[in-house]
């Protein structure tokens, strides 16, 4: 499809996706959710590219959430029924994340709000820079924290604790808490961002293929793994397969 709210390129297997409305701080409306959920449908089956790095344009920041200008007010509207399509459409963008194969590089300056909070938290590894920060929006709108997967993703990427805190308060996590609490890898200089993103892209795509995809998809299965002997299983057969596709030279 012709992409209005998106940005993206394949480049030596490193696929390169942008958020693209930075007059706006790139905030989600429903064109970009129509794009989003077409994009990450035709990654599950992208044998180009074989990590991804997410970004925001612009100077402002990464994302702002929910365009509470465009979206925000239609959405409040609508019937029960609607509101409730509509939320399935926006929040099973964070599963598609999830289930695409490509590892998710998020590079994040500037603010990450709301949905693009939660877009940092399906990603599987961040890196931001000093000034970037987080915070659940949802709260603030007068919804409630727990809004696209922050309730399941933030509790296992800081522990509990101090997910209570910002998913009940809606206040901002500042990239040294970001740091600290080990949400993000590493906080590195404004015109190092993309920089450090494709370095560490290009230590994943020099990798076995199969052997990246087999090990975002035993991490995911295994958060929710009813304990170490189905961990292991699943290690197991990733190593076979892994063994076996080796051997063949693929």
């Amino acid at each position: 499809m012709q992409y209005e709210t998106i940005l993206y390129e394949t480049k030596n297997k490193i696929g390169y996706l942008t958020l693209n409305r930075p007059h706006c701080l790139n905030a989600v409306n429903d064109r970009m959710i129509e794009e989003l959920e077409a994009f990450w449908y035709e990654r599950k089956y992208d044998l180009r590219a074989r990590v991804i790095i997410l970004s925001g344009a612009g100077e402002k920041g990464f994302c702002g959430g929910l365009d509470m200008k465009e979206t925000g007010p239609a959405t409040f509207g609508l019937s029960p029924g609607e509101v409730y399509r509509f939320q399935m459409k926006f929040s099973r963008l964070i599963l598609a994340m999830r289930q695409v194969p490509q590892p998710i590089i998020c590079a994040v300056h500037g603010s990450a709000a709301g949905a693009g909070f939660s877009f940092a938290m399906a990603s599987d590894v961040r890196i931001i820079t000093p000034d970037a920060r987080f915070n659940a929006a949802y709260l603030n709108i007068g919804l409630g924290g727990a809004d696209m997967g922050s309730s399941y993703l933030l509790p296992r990427l800081i522990g509990a604790g101090r997910a209570y805190e910002f998913l009940l308060t809606g206040e901002f996590m500042s990239a040294d808490d970001a740091c600290n609490l080990g949400f993000v890898s590493r906080i590195v200089p404004r015109d190092k961002l993309m920089e450090t993103a494709k370095e560490i892209a290009k230590i994943m795509v020099s990798k076995n293929p199969i052997g990246l995809r087999l090990t975002k998809e035993a991490i995911n299965q295994n958060l929710d793994a009813a304990g170490l002997e189905q961990a292991l299983n699943m290690e197991d057969r990733n190593q076979v397969i892994c063994i076996y596709t080796n051997r063949l030279g693929k």
